[in-house]
């Protein structure tokens, strides 16, 4: 009994070391897509020690329902200047054409295909979701249409075990959408209107909140801050083992695990 007893008090100890992240986001969002050498890293640094969420923000409903005063953009063509903006700024490649070409006409079909994926398992959720941005950022794919999605859920199947026909009933059947529409409730509900957004829970501490595109020492501020006891437990040091851990990777996310940058 004893035993079994500081089994059960070390399984909690672990958990209760653990650091919980929501991640407000979504597939379209260019922001997200430059936020990823630093979330990255966060990951690779502390990993084991962290878990996390990806909750799908719909960003783009249609271009009937969007306009976004702050950046002047209510048309397809004018979303292409705020991509080179954030390319710019933080680095990431980004293919910006699409928006003359072939604009997605909504951001939904591409959430609800992450949360088809998620439905599976958590890391199909999240191995999707890289590949969307990939698709979208790197090759300038219309995420809106069914067979992107599918040929994305298609190469997700050399990384893990996943079954295709699953997850496209998912798509048409109302359990991905049902999904999504909980992720779109706890946005709403939480207030997020700014992408990324991160919550960050640790247990008996106060929770924060990171919005916006934000440099790597600023994450690790909210987690001395969140969770002072946290600590790393691997450091990049080797930028092709960095690349094998991630699979596929950009120039500039070796860079910022590098510290390159």
């Amino acid at each position: 009994m004893q035993e079994a007893k500081t089994m059960s008090d070390s399984i909690d100890q672990h958990e209760a070391d653990r650091l919980d992240i929501t991640y407000f986001t979504d597939p379209l969002c260019c922001w997200s897509w430059g936020f990823e050498p630093q979330w990255r890293k966060l990951r690779y640094e502390f990993e084991g020690k962290i878990s996390f969420r990806y909750c799908m923000a719909g960003l783009l409903p249609s271009w009937k329902d969007y306009n976004d005063a702050a950046n002047s953009v209510s048309r397809p063509i004018q979303m292409g200047p705020v991509w080179m903006h954030a390319s710019q700024l933080t680095g990431m490649p980004i293919k910006t054409r699409m928006w003359m070409e072939d604009p997605p006409a909504s951001s939904y079909p591409a959430c609800i295909a992450v949360k088809c994926a998620t439905l599976q398992s958590e890391e199909a959720g999240e191995k999707y979701l890289r590949l969307v941005r990939e698709a979208v950022m790197l090759k300038g794919e219309n995420i809106t249409k069914t067979t992107v999605l599918q040929k994305i859920a298609e190469q997700l199947t050399h990384q893990i075990t996943f079954n295709v026909s699953q997850f496209l009933a998912d798509l048409k059947n109302d359990r991905g959408l049902e999904a999504f529409r909980q992720d779109m409730q706890q946005v709403q509900l939480s207030g997020i209107s700014r992408y990324p957004t991160l919550l960050l829970k640790y247990p008996k501490q106060k929770s924060i909140i990171i919005t916006g595109y934000r440099p790597y020492p600023v994450l690790l501020d909210a987690i001395t801050q969140v969770a002072p006891t946290l600590k790393k437990v691997q450091e990049a040091s080797d930028a092709n083992n960095y690349a094998a851990f991630w699979q596929s990777i950009t120039e500039p996310e070796i860079k910022e695990a590098m510290g390159k940058l």
